[in-house]
């Protein structure tokens, strides 16, 4: 990674100034920097290693986080310098939150909110699909050799009952963060604000429901509750749909957290990680109510 002292010197907007960086924790793709200029607060955010492999477009990212600041939810770029995919965004002044500190309905309705005001932000550059990006990431591993769990392959019959069951009649695309796991959230007293568009995108609203809900181990009331707070009510269909999507987050991070297990130099357990998501998707594909949501999607 690019030495952060380095990089300030390529800052425009701290020329002359004298800027004071330390490490914010937590990344998983990438280096964060608390960045200290007089009074003012900023994060730097530098790029890890090959984070092409990981289908991060850094034109797309940088479009959809100005537009997504927008909504007031997401903060302001204030600066990048392109050839080293460095971005400036201003500083929220919060608590970074958790799983554990989300788990609550009151809580459950702030996401609603927040996901909401997001939803309507000016419509992003490109469009995800987690079917796409998950056949993506296997070729990454098949052609260089990268380990995935031993039964990856066997499910590809259920992903694609899953794909066709979320293709027929699907909302209104809309732009999406698409990869909230809890420490994209920060609480600042008022609202909860979202950060890092890195895999952000237009997208059905169900994948993001479906894929924070799963990230911060939801359960099925918590699921009603968000559904309730995004929707304005409870339906089968989109509890089903929320619910396939959460599996399909599961099947294409699995594979994400694959390729970071063979590329990454962050100090994280990402193999780990890979086994944690694939036992847990391989538990719906077996489980009980999967045919029955694929029926009610």
């Amino acid at each position: 990674m690019t030495e952060i002292a380095d990089v300030l010197t390529r800052i425009r907007m701290f020329e002359g100034k004298h800027p004071e960086a330390s490490v914010l924790s937590g990344g998983l793709t990438n280096e964060n920097y608390l960045v200290r200029v007089g009074d003012e607060r900023y994060v730097v955010r530098v790029p890890g290693p090959s984070t092409d492999l990981l289908a991060v477009d850094r034109e797309n990212e940088r479009h959809n986080a100005a537009a997504a600041a927008t909504t007031g939810v997401a903060p302001q770029v204030r600066e990048v310098v392109p050839d080293l995919d460095v971005m400036v965004i201003d500083y929220i002044d919060g608590t970074t939150m958790s799983a554990e500190a989300l788990r609550s309905p009151p809580q459950v309705r702030r996401i609603g909110a927040s996901l909401r005001r997001l939803h309507g932000a000016p419509a992003f550059a490109k469009d995800f699909d987690m079917f796409r990006i998950a056949e993506g990431y296997l070729r990454v591993c098949e052609e260089r050799g990268f380990r995935i769990p031993g039964t990856y392959r066997d499910r590809r019959t259920q992903v694609a009952e899953i794909e066709m069951a979320l293709r027929r009649d699907p909302p209104t695309s809309v732009p999406c963060h698409n990869d909230l796991l809890a420490e994209n959230y920060i609480d600042d007293g008022t609202q909860l604000w979202i950060v890092d568009f890195e895999y952000s995108g237009n997208n059905d609203p169900c994948f993001e429901l479906g894929d924070t809900a799963q990230e911060c181990a939801f359960d099925a009331e918590l699921r009603r509750e968000l559904c309730e707070a995004y929707f304005g009510e409870v339906t089968d269909r989109w509890l089903a749909r929320m619910e396939l999507h959460a599996v399909m987050a599961d099947v294409g991070w699995t594979l994400w957290a694959a390729i970071q297990a063979s590329i990454s130099n962050i100090a994280f357990d990402f193999w780990g990680w890979a086994e944690e998501r694939w036992e847990r998707a391989e538990a719906a594909f077996d489980g009980s109510a999967f045919d029955g949501w694929i029926d009610d999607a």
